[in-house]
C-alpha cells in the first residue's frame, strides 16, 4: 500500500486499515439505511422551511415594524448570522465528545423552538414594537426592551443552529454502510445533491408562501407558520429513533489534536524512526473512533510523527499510556488530515463576506422597484429568491445528468471534476454575479434620476424588478458548484471521527466571512460621509451601492 500523500491540491481520503468485525456489520445491517431518509430529510426539510421563512425576509421586519435603520439592521442580521455558523463548531464538539448526533439535533432544535416562539410574540404583542411609520420618516425606533426580545429571540435560533447545521448531514451519512452512497463513487446519484435538492425544495416553498403571508396577511401567522413547521421537524426525527443508527461519541476531537500538538512539541528532540511501523499503535485504544479502520500513516508534516514515537522512559504497557505525551499514528494522521484541508476552508472566507450583506441590500432595491405581475398582485421582495433556489435545483439536476457525463469524456474523472475543481468554477461565477449586481444597480438609479425620483426613499422607480433576476441565477449557479463541492469535499477528506468537526468546519467558515462583512460594511459606512454615503439609513436612492459591490 502506497502510503505517500497525494498532492497538496486535492488530498486523498486517509486510506484505512480494515478492522470492522462481523457482529458489528450484522448490527449495523439491522439499522439505518433507506428507511431512515424519511424521518431524517423530513426533518431537514421542515426544519429549512422554518429557517427559511424566519430568515429570508427578517431585513423587512427589521426596518418596516421595527423601524431599525437599514445599515444598523443588516449588520445585525449579518452578526447573527455569523453566530448562528460558529455555533455549530460548539455543536460539533458536543456532538463527537459525549451527546451524539442524535441528542444535539433533538436538543438544538428545541432551543431553536423557543426562539420562534419568542420572535412570534414579539410580531403578535403590540408591546413588542414601536409604533408603525409608513411614511418611513422620522420613525420611533424600538425601544432597548423591545430589542432586547428581538436579540434573545436571534441569539435562541443562533443557538439551536449549532446543533442542527453540523450533525444532520453526518447523522444521515452515517446511516448507510457504505461511503460509496455517500461521496458520490457509485452510480446512485450524490447524497449531498439529494440533500441540497431537498433543502431548496423547502426554501422555495418557504420563499413563496411565508414570505406572501408576511407582507399580505400578517407577520404573526407570518413568523408563526415556521414556529409550527419546527414543531413537526422535531416531532418527525424524534418519531424515527427507533430505526437510527446511532454512533458512539469517541470523544472530544479538539482534545486529541491538541494532545498530539503536545506531545510532539514535547518529543521535539526525539528522532522518529525511518520505518513507520515503529510508532506507537493501539487498536484497542483507537477502537471508538475507527469504526471503519484505523488511518495509515503517511509521510507529510513528520514533525508530527515524533508524537507516536515510544521512548525507553516510556513504559508502553500501560493501557491506556499517558496521552499527553504518547499518542497512536491513527491520532497523529487526524491532525494531519485536518491541516491539509485547513487551505481549501480558509479560501471560502472571503468569498462569503463578498456576499455576506447582498441579499438584504437587493431586498431593499427590490422595493423600490416595479414588482407587479398583473395589476393586482406583487411579488413580495424576498420571495425573489426563488429565482436563485430554482436555478439551484434545476442546476443539481442539469450537473448530474449533463455536466458530469460531459466533463468526465475529457478528464475521466467518475465525478467529472474534482471537488476543488468544482468549487473552482463557482468562485468564478461569484465574482461576475456580483459585478452583474453592481451593474444593475447603476442602471436602477438612472432610471429613478431619469424621473426625479432620487429623494423619495418610497417611491416606486419605473423599472421592472426582474432586472435584479440575473444576479439570483448566477448566485444559484454557484452555489450548484461552490457549495455542494466545498461541503463534500470537507465530508470526503475528514477522519470518520470528526465528520461532525469537519461540517462545523464549513459553518465557521460562514461565521468568519460573516463577522468580516459587517466590519467592511461598518466602515464603508462610517467613513463614506454624510452626505454621499455609500449605504445611507433610510435613502438607497442617494447611495453608492455599486461603489460597495
Amino acid at each position: 500500500m502506497d502510503n505517500k500523500p497525494a498532492p497538496m491540491d486535492l488530498p486523498t481520503p486517509n486510506k484505512l486499515v480494515e478492522e470492522e468485525d462481523d457482529d458489528s456489520m450484522l448490527n449495523n445491517k439491522k439499522l439505518g439505511g433507506i428507511k431512515t431518509m424519511p424521518f431524517i430529510l423530513a426533518n431537514e426539510i421542515c426544519d429549512r422551511f422554518a429557517s427559511s421563512g424566519f430568515h429570508s425576509n427578517m431585513i423587512t421586519y427589521l426596518t418596516q415594524e421595527l423601524n431599525m435603520p437599514l445599515v444598523q439592521a443588516s449588520n445585525t442580521l449579518t452578526n447573527f448570522g455569523g453566530t448562528a455558523s460558529f455555533t455549530p463548531l460548539i455543536g460539533a464538539l458536543i456532538a463527537d465528545s459525549f451527546a451524539g448526533r442524535f441528542w444535539t439535533i433533538t436538543v438544538g432544535s428545541i432551543i431553536y423552538e423557543l426562539g420562534l416562539v419568542s420572535i412570534t410574540l414579539s410580531a403578535v404583542l403590540p408591546s413588542l414594537r414601536p409604533p408603525p411609520c409608513p411614511t418611513q420618516q422620522n420613525c420611533q425606533e424600538a425601544s432597548t426592551f423591545q430589542l432586547w426580545i428581538l436579540y434573545i429571540s436571534l441569539l435562541l435560533t443562533s443557538l439551536g443552529t449549532g446543533g442542527i447545521r453540523p450533525c444532520v448531514v453526518t447523522f444521515a451519512a452515517d446511516q448507510f454502510g457504505s461511503d460509496k452512497m455517500i461521496t458520490g463513487r457509485s452510480k446512485k446519484w450524490n447524497f449531498f445533491n439529494w440533500y441540497y435538492f431537498s433543502m431548496g425544495l423547502a426554501t422555495l416553498t418557504a420563499l413563496t408562501v411565508v414570505v406572501y403571508v408576511q407582507e399580505n396577511v400578517g407577520w404573526g401567522w407570518g413568523l408563526g407558520i415556521p414556529t409550527i413547521a419546527m414543531i413537526v421537524s422535531i416531532i418527525t426525527f424524534v418519531i424515527g429513533s427507533p430505526l437510527y443508527k446511532k454512533i458512539e461519541p469517541g470523544g472530544s476531537p479538539l482534545i486529541r489534536l491538541a494532545q498530539v500538538i503536545v506531545a510532539a512539541f514535547k518529543k521535539r528532540k526525539e528522532t522518529a524512526p525511518e520505518n513507520p511501523k515503529l510508532l506507537y499503535q493501539n487498536k484497542e485504544l483507537d477502537a471508538a473512533i475507527s469504526l471503519h479502520g484505523r488511518l495509515v500513516h503517511t509521510d507529510q508534516y513528520k514533525w508530527l510523527d515524533k508524537a507516536a514515537v515510544v521512548t525507553e522512559s516510556e513504559s508502553v504497557s500501560s493501557n491506556p499510556p499517558n496521552l499527553w505525551r504518547l499518542v497512536t499514528v491513527h491520532r497523529v494522521e487526524e491532525l494531519k488530515t485536518i491541516i491539509r484541508m485547513l487551505p481549501i476552508w480558509a479560501a471560502g472566507i472571503l468569498l462569503v463576506t463578498s456576499s455576506s450583506h447582498l441579499h438584504s441590500f437587493v431586498i431593499q432595491q427590490a422595493r423600490t422597484m416595479d414588482r407587479h405581475l398583473s395589476k393586482s398582485f406583487e411579488i413580495p421582495p424576498a420571495s425573489l429568491s426563488i429565482f436563485g433556489i430554482l436555478t439551484t435545483l434545476s442546476g443539481l439536476v442539469l450537473y448530474e445528468r449533463l455536466f458530469v457525463p460531459l466533463a468526465r469524456r475529457f478528464t475521466g474523472h467518475p465525478s467529472g471534476v474534482t471537488c476543488l475543481q468544482r468549487m473552482g468554477i463557482g468562485f468564478v461565477i461569484n465574482i461576475v454575479a456580483t459585478i452583474v449586481s453592481s451593474f444593475i444597480e447603476i442602471k436602477r438609479k438612472s432610471v429613478a434620476a431619469h424621473h426625479n425620483l432620487l429623494d423619495d426613499p418610497k417611491a416606486i422607480v419605473p423599472i421592472s424588478v426582474f432586472w435584479l433576476v440575473p444576479q439570483f441565477c448566477l448566485h444559484g449557479i454557484a452555489e450548484v458548484f461552490m457549495s455542494v463541492g466545498h461541503l463534500e469535499f470537507l465530508y470526503d477528506q475528514s477522519p470518520e471521527s470528526m465528520r461532525s468537526t469537519a461540517a462545523a468546519l464549513y459553518w465557521t467558515a460562514i461565521s468568519m466571512g460573516n463577522y468580516i462583512g459587517t466590519l467592511l460594511v461598518s466602515l464603508v459606512h462610517k467613513y463614506t460621509g454624510e452626505n454621499s454615503n455609500w449605504l445611507p439609513d433610510r435613502n438607497l436612492n442617494r447611495g453608492k451601492l455599486e461603489y460597495y459591490y
